[in-house]
């Protein structure tokens, strides 16, 4: 194999070097328990306690509503599942069609438990119609809305600060799941009034397993995870140390870097954008291309199969993810390209190239140049074409 390119950075991030240098002392001798109360624990508390006020100046919240969690699965279900516990079973959970099923599957949880529970449509770019949202929110007396910053498959930027003016008009008890926007684009809770709000450290280079739950002063929510007095009460287990000192460094490396590498991302997104229109016909990007993560590019290669397309190119060392997942020998498209409408002859052939800042030119130039002759290939073994008849790809 020439060489690796990653392109799959909305799934997992590599761990920043500096990220990793700063966790290594807690594997070693600072291995104490942050909850003891004598000096050895002591002392590692205080690491804790000055990343906590990192994190929560990363999206300029108080370090007391900054909650550590394993990650934003975790802080999903903890603020949907945990609110909707809170004001009982008469409450309306509102949410999008497209939302990750880290958010997905909780609503659907309480949907089988009796709650009311809405699944927004979106247009064919991707986006909420906000007037369809607030007719959802007339008249409700405890609703909990979930809707995501930026979708992980598409880049499509949600009017999130317009969703949690709407929602706070109403009432409604607002959690967004900030995963792929952490480290991309700026966020601030105090511009933004969000209730709650999830984050994931491996999105944006700190290690799998540690992540947040911003909850502002007076959300309302029951504790998901049961057994100790740590986070205040709410949320239970040891602290994992490390992965927090980790976690508030990755959050000081965006903070101060992010408006030079959104515009290096963007940049490279768009020249592999604008060299794959122009080597590979029938070919359609999906997304808000005006409202978009700079980092995030989302194409459907008409007529052939994505997985295919990620197969082939994984032998050649190009790692990219497919919008379709392959279930029990029976192909089910993306339910986020699916959701936005995009014709069956499309949907199969979805794929995501995701960037980060170690993507460099050379990695756009092998792209694409690997590319092109990947798709000739598959379209030229394929049974499908113009004139085949669309209702064969369903």
């Amino acid at each position: 194999m020439e060489r690796i390119v990653y392109l799959d950075n909305n799934a997992t991030t590599r761990v920043a070097p500096e990220v990793r240098d700063v966790m290594s002392p807690f594997f070693g001798e600072l291995y104490g328990n942050p909850s003891s109360m004598h000096v050895f624990g002591g002392q590692v508390a205080k690491y804790v306690a000055r990343a906590r006020e990192e994190v929560a100046a990363f999206i300029n919240a108080s370090p007391e509503e900054i909650i550590f969690t394993s990650c934003a699965t975790e802080s999903d279900n903890t603020a949907i599942r945990g609110a909707a516990e809170f004001f009982g079973r008469e409450t309306k959970v509102i949410t999008t069609a497209v939302e990750h099923p880290a958010v997905l599957q909780p609503c659907r949880r309480l949907k089988a438990q009796g709650h009311n529970v809405v699944e927004l449509p979106v247009d064919s770019v991707g986006q909420i119609d906000l007037d369809r949202l607030r007719e959802e929110l007339k008249g409700t007396k405890n609703a909990v809305v979930s809707i995501m910053w930026a979708n992980n498959e598409t880049g499509t930027v949600f009017p999130i600060e317009k969703v949690a003016e709407i929602c706070r008009e109403a009432g409604a008890t607002f959690h967004t799941d900030a995963v792929q926007v952490a480290g991309k684009i700026p966020v601030d809770v105090k511009k933004v009034p969000v209730d709650m709000l999830s984050m994931s450290g491996h999105k944006f280079h700190a290690p799998k397993g540690i992540g947040i739950l911003y909850a502002r002063k007076g959300a309302r929510f029951k504790p998901f995870m049961l057994g100790g007095h740590q986070e205040n009460g709410r949320r239970a287990g040891t602290e994992n140390v490390p992965y927090i000192v980790g976690l508030a460094k990755a959050c000081e490396l965006a903070r101060t870097g992010m408006a030079s590498e959104a515009e290096k991302l963007t940049a490279l997104r768009d020249r592999l954008e604008a060299g794959i229109l122009a080597a590979c016909p029938n070919v359609r990007v999906n997304g808000d291309r005006s409202n978009r993560l700079p980092n995030t590019l989302n194409i459907s290669f008409e007529y052939i199969e994505g997985e295919a397309i990620a197969y082939h190119l994984s032998d050649l060392g190009i790692c990219i993810s497919t919008g379709s997942a392959c279930a029990s020998g029976s192909l089910d498209p993306s339910h986020v390209i699916r959701a936005m409408g995009v014709p069956f002859i499309a949907v199969h052939g979805s794929v995501r190239f995701s960037l980060s800042r170690y993507n460099t030119d050379e990695d756009i130039d092998y792209v694409l140049e690997k590319l092109p002759p990947v798709i000739k290939n598959l379209r030229d073994l394929s049974p499908f074409g113009p004139d085949s008849d669309p209702t064969t790809f369903k």
